[in-house]
């Protein structure tokens, strides 16, 4: 009925005869209607409590990058006391190391050219508090090469209704083992033709600011992008991500709105460009205001290559009217389906250019607790195998899931072709 509504709009003489039948079902059915649904407050609870060095360690992969140059700390007892003050004074190739806390509207403009910035015996925690680099960010990255991990950004709040935990404007950034919690935007990157964004192990809840044009994750016209065992959930009315690069890397990684999130898409895609989406766990909410889960196209093919690779993920769609799994605008070059477990009322809207192979429809009782977001296999589900063994020789070895997501914000390794259809292979918890 949602999309029904939508389309009423701008009627007036349908309008007048639809939307009060519309409305009587919404009233029979127990459904609230947009209006309603966007009234309700968006509760952000607490952010979740700060890692020990312990579970840091279980999180973080190992530091890859060399200390080249100074190394900075922040912290009450020492030589910098705050985040901007190290940012003030930092050089190319220095690291800053900024010990485990809170620190409150410490906000920070980067203009070097390479820097670490990490935080050390857990993670750093940043408090917004009304304060923002630039009117944008609690942290503004110019144009550089930049590794950020174990870091905090959370209540990022502007003018603009657009304040990110992380303002990206060019060059090539690695965030790993962060949060971003509570800002009107997680992560906003600007349009760089050649800039590059890589996000491992984070996490990214309760973002935007409620109209719509601020998501948990926004990528501009960059060149790359990949994401990888993180968690998204919980987006208010914007996107889980949404990305305009000319190539998406979206592997391994849980995308489920749950209960009280009111995400949009889960997985925007909207200018094209070539995409792989594999290994992951998307899941639609009941009050989410689109019915599409995952959309790929919508605003017009800008890249040259315009393909989207759907491989080994498990898709499910909570909206109790159903909806799209998988929405292309006209105009992809080639979309391959392969191996995706799809829950709940929906279907693709793709154009008849796709290919799919062993793509399984299947209801919730397959899985252990799916009201809490666990979707592995029970025993009926790993019944599902069957198929797969029949199918198995049709699909590509090139797109073998090399990995499943680990909850929270963590991975482990596969061997071998898929057992099982959908992003989790070891159905036994």
């Amino acid at each position: 009925m949602d999309y029904t509504e939508r389309r009423l709009q701008g009627h007036p003489r349908i309008e007048t005869v639809a939307l009060p039948i519309t409305a009587a079902l919404r009233a029979w059915l127990d459904e609230p209607s947009l209006g309603e649904r966007s009234a309700r407050p968006f509760v952000i609870p607490p952010p979740p409590r700060l890692l020990s060095v312990a579970q840091e360690n279980q999180i973080t992969t190992p530091q890859e990058t060399p200390l080249t140059g100074r190394v900075l700390r922040v912290g009450p007892s020492e030589a910098f006391r705050t985040i901007y003050s190290a940012a003030q004074l930092a050089q190319d190739g220095d690291t800053i190391e900024i010990k485990s806390g809170e620190y409150h509207a410490d906000v920070a403009l980067w203009r070097q050219k390479q820097l670490t910035i990490r935080g050390v015996g857990g993670n750093a925690r940043l408090f917004a508090d009304g304060k923002s680099a630039e009117g944008k960010a609690i942290w503004v990255f110019r144009n550089g090469r930049f590794l950020v991990e174990n870091i905090d950004f959370i209540g990022a709040r502007v003018a603009d209704r657009n304040g990110a935990g992380i303002r990206f404007e060019g060059g090539k950034m690695r965030i790993r083992n962060c949060l971003f919690y509570g800002n009107e935007s997680g992560i906003a990157a600007s349009n760089s033709k050649n800039a590059a964004l890589e996000i491992e192990n984070s996490e990214f809840g309760y973002n935007g600011a409620g109209d719509g044009q601020s998501h948990n994750l926004y990528v501009g016209k960059i060149l790359d992008l990949r994401v990888t065992g993180s968690y998204f959930h919980h987006a208010n009315v914007g996107h889980l991500i949404k990305t305009r690069a000319d190539n998406n890397y979206i592997a391994y990684n849980r995308l489920t709105d749950e209960s009280g999130g009111r995400a949009s898409y889960e997985l925007d895609i909207p200018n094209g460009g070539s995409s792989l989406v594999i290994g992951n766990i998307i899941q639609q909410s009941r009050e989410t205001e689109n019915s599409t889960v995952i959309n790929y196209g919508e605003e017009g093919y800008t890249w040259p290559s315009n393909h989207l690779y759907l491989v080994s993920n498990t898709v499910v769609n909570d909206h109790p009217y159903g909806g799209a799994f998988l929405r292309v605008a006209p105009g992809a070059r080639k979309i391959i389906s392969m191996n995706n477990l799809l829950i709940g009322e929906g279907k693709y809207h793709v154009p008849n250019i796709m290919e799919s192979t062993n793509d399984i429809y299947a209801d919730w009782e397959i899985f252990n607790q799916p009201q809490r977001q666990d979707y592995r296999l029970n025993d009926i589900g790993r019944k599902l195998a069957i198929q797969l063994q029949r199918d198995g020789a049709s699909l590509n070895r090139d797109f073998y899931p090399k990995r499943e997501y680990i909850h929270p914000r963590q991975t482990r390794p596969l061997v071998g072709p898929p057992e099982y259809p959908g992003a989790l292979q070891r159905g036994k918890p």
